[in-house]
């Protein structure tokens, strides 16, 4: 279970975290959320898809690693097969709290529970002068930027919203082995709504930035193909 505390150089000075790209016990997961800012480095290499959470009626943006819940298919071996992590993960074991619930002030915290936590070779967190060693300054500036782009995203969902731009997404699939893959409870940017859109409805998105992460949302469907061919190495070689 996760173990979640406040990080603080008097409780924290000799910790040391595994930085390398093994595995780690909160990485087996099929997605993780990514934020619009960042669209451009994930549609490099991984699906974005669009969730809504019933409870809130909100989106997330997600990065895609699989098909099935549990299954990370950018792990080979002991190492993370791409050239970028999304910040969710890159980030990992350190998360952004707050203060208090009803406070806008950020706190970093850090799961105790995590396997890159507590390595004798790992980086310390802290130096002798219970300072914020490279390493952890590196990791909150990635915390501010997800924190930053995470609220900055509101926009970009209304956006979505007001033009009508997301469709639910159903895919199956049929692997090597004959079996099939179902893909449902997403939704992907409509991209033939958008190309019909008038010149004052993209002027409105793009002049408040976000024409663009739409655009790179779009073109990340491109990587379904290889997390298929992915799959299929998998179910080839176990």
């Amino acid at each position: 279970m996760p173990d979640h505390v406040i990080l603080a150089a008097e409780t924290h000075r000799d910790l040391r975290i595994r930085t390398d790209h093994a595995p780690d016990n909160s990485d087996a997961a099929m997605s993780c959320i990514t934020v619009p800012t960042e669209f451009r480095r994930v549609q490099n290499e991984y699906p974005i898809l669009f969730r809504l959470n019933q409870e809130s009626g909100e989106f997330t943006a997600l990065a895609l690693f699989g098909f099935e819940n549990g299954e990370n298919l950018f792990f080979d071996g002991d190492r993370w097969d791409a050239r970028y992590r999304p910040l969710a993960i890159d980030i990992q074991p350190f998360l952004i709290g707050r203060h208090r619930e009803e406070s806008d002030a950020r706190q970093v915290h850090i799961d105790m529970a995590s396997s890159r936590v507590g390595h004798e070779d790992g980086v310390r967190v802290f130096d002798e002068h219970d300072r914020p060693t490279p390493f952890l300054e590196r990791v909150i500036g990635q915390l501010r930027a997800l924190d930053e782009g995470y609220v900055a995203s509101a926009g970009f969902f209304a956006a979505l919203r007001r033009y009508d731009l997301l469709e639910p997404l159903t895919l199956e699939i049929t692997l090597d082995d004959g079996s099939t893959n179902r893909l449902v409870g997403f939704h992907v940017i409509d991209e033939e709504r958008l190309a019909a859109l008038d010149a004052a409805a993209l002027g409105d998105l793009h002049g408040a930035g976000h024409l663009m992460p739409m655009f790179m949302a779009i073109a990340s469907l491109g990587n379904i193909g290889d997390l298929v061919a992915r799959k299929n190495r998998r179910g080839r070689h176990g």
